[in-house]
């Protein structure tokens, strides 16, 4: 008989499956560790993070649980049947972002170049699935090669079956891209259908054709960073919306990013306790902004005065900077803000503009996050490389965006707002909720100088001084038809307020908005401009 005392030897069957676990444990490390020290010395050396220090920064300590860590690819040829590594060069899992639930998959360049096969793009498609059912964001940490070649069209279909997944997904869960290293050929398509899209300079590119593809098919001379590097797509073709010096950065961003979204479409973005008072007065305001509709100031500063604790969360701050789109939160509750910028190009509407608002508003629209449009625009920027670029087509994305939006919408007219570009940045007859205006505000047809010229054009050049007549009809143009309460005369303005009250009349109208339910056509979906 076996006393409490007496020692036991456990059976063999209990040796056995510790001996298992601590060869489950050996796997654990090898798999995360990646395939050699070289490989991850290769890495740092190029100055880049390795994936599991990416997924660390991304999460919050402790949190990310690790799936299909096991799997290899089945291919064989090319030398690929003596090299199967766990994970298969992607990393998919999920955790939590300020105690949020997150869903990311990293690509491990170690391993085949981050290249994705079929075992590769099967893990990232089930945990995309896996994000969608949950209702959760989805990050992609890119530092990938594109298709691996060895395993043919194969590739090629994985790639297919992630952009329908994108597609599926857009507008259901906030999806963000993470540029950490080379992208190319239809791996772009990726980071193009989703959300947002961040850069690390120096490390990361993306381009359809590379560098010797130009050279022998156009003899184009040009280097990696040069054709798809971070500040080109963030300042020139826009496909990147935010741009940072390192890792570090880029993913605390992301992290603040995350915190500023709802999980899904079904709910609202997480409100935090304010420290800024509702209430406060903004009595920078009336030095910050001219009174003079011709000269110069910077929105954003305006924009910082008004949200609480003046942060602005830009997206876009490179790139078409004569519009400003960003998120903030006022009284703790997340708004989208877009504002024409008077310091660049007198806030006027053009093609990188308009397509940059449309984007941003229809995000907004999709997560149920408010707009706030702050108008101070003289109109559409002319000239024939506008119309032939299609400033009709890109001008018309903005206004169907504001026209579908169901969100609370409220407009607020500083200064000028002339013409067309009235009318799309959110004007009461496109359906905005409420609308203010500033005293300073001047809405109408075009500028005083502009109409006088066209209505008054016989008698001016009649005239004996033609100068001074055209000055004193401007003057009565102005006076008559262009005066600060003229649009709240006829019901286009809700109200004229003293500027260092905008903000505490935004978070009114806001708050009154919160439970705003606008009924839709029932429809397939609309038929947005190209």
């Amino acid at each position: 008989m076996t006393t409490i005392d007496e020692p036991t030897t456990p059976p063999a069957a209990v040796r056995d499956l510790r001996a298992l676990v601590g060869e489950l444990n050996t796997a654990r490390r090898r798999a995360e560790d990646g395939p050699s020290p070289d490989a991850t010395r290769i890495q740092r050396a190029k100055g880049k993070l390795t994936v599991r220090d990416r997924l660390a920064l991304l999460f919050d300590a402790g949190s990310f649980h690790e799936i299909e860590r096991f799997r290899h690819h089945r291919s064989s040829g090319f030398g690929l049947e003596h090299r199967r590594p766990a994970t298969d060069g992607v990393v998919t899992g999920w955790g939590t972002v300020f105690g949020r639930t997150v869903f990311a998959y990293a690509h491990d360049f170690r391993i085949f170049g981050g290249s994705l096969g079929e075992a590769h793009a099967a893990k990232i498609q089930k945990l995309m699935d896996m994000a969608g059912a949950a209702g959760a964001p989805l990050v992609s940490l890119s530092d990938g090669a594109g298709a691996r070649i060895q395993e043919g069209v194969t590739a090629l279909a994985g790639y297919g079956g992630i952009f329908e997944r994108n597609v599926r997904f857009s507008g259901v869960i906030p999806q963000i891209s993470v540029m950490l290293g080379p992208c190319a050929g239809g791996a772009t398509y990726s980071p193009a259908l989703t959300d947002f899209v961040f850069m690390v300079r120096g490390i990361a590119q993306m381009y359809i054709t590379g560098p010797d593809v130009v050279r022998s098919v156009t003899g184009e001379e040009i280097t990696h960073e040069q054709l798809g590097g971070a500040a080109v797509h963030a300042t020139v073709s826009g496909a990147s919306g935010f741009v940072h010096d390192t890792e570090e950065e880029c993913l605390e961003d992301v992290r603040y990013l995350i915190s500023l979204l709802p999980a899904n479409n079904r709910e609202l973005a997480p409100s935090v306790e304010p420290s800024d008072a509702p209430d406060r007065r903004c009595e920078r305001l009336l030095d910050l902004v001219p009174a003079d509709v011709a000269q110069a100031y910077d929105m954003r500063a305006v924009v910082e005065e008004v949200v609480d604790d003046g942060e602005l969360f830009e997206v876009h701050a490179s790139w078409a900077r004569n519009v400003i789109c960003g998120l903030a939160r006022l009284d703790g509750h997340v708004v989208g803000v877009v504002a024409n910028q008077p310091a660049v190009l007198a806030g006027v509407l053009d093609i990188p503009a308009s397509e940059k608002a449309a984007r941003f508003v229809q995000m907004c629209d999709a997560f149920s996050i408010p707009l706030v449009t702050l108008v101070d625009v003289p109109g559409f920027l002319p000239g024939s490389d506008q119309e032939h670029g299609g400033i009709i087509r890109h001008g018309a994305k903005l206004l169907y965006a504001y026209c579908n939006a169901s969100v609370p919408r409220v407009q607020v007219v500083l200064r000028k707002a002339y013409g067309g570009a009235y009318i799309v940045m959110d004007s009461r007859s496109i359906g905005c909720d409420l609308s203010f205006a500033w005293p300073t505000n001047e809405i109408a047809v075009m500028g005083a100088e502009g109409a006088a010229n066209v209505v008054f054009r016989k008698e001016i050049n009649a005239a004996l001084d033609p100068d001074a007549v055209r000055a004193k009809l401007i003057e009565e143009y102005r006076t008559n038809l262009m005066h600060g309460y003229y649009a709240a005369e006829r019901g286009l303005v809700d109200d004229v307020i003293d500027p260092a009250d905008t903000r505490r009349i935004l978070i009114d109208a806001l708050g009154t908005l919160r439970s705003k339910h606008a009924q839709l056509p029932q429809r397939k979906h609309g038929n947005p401009p190209t």
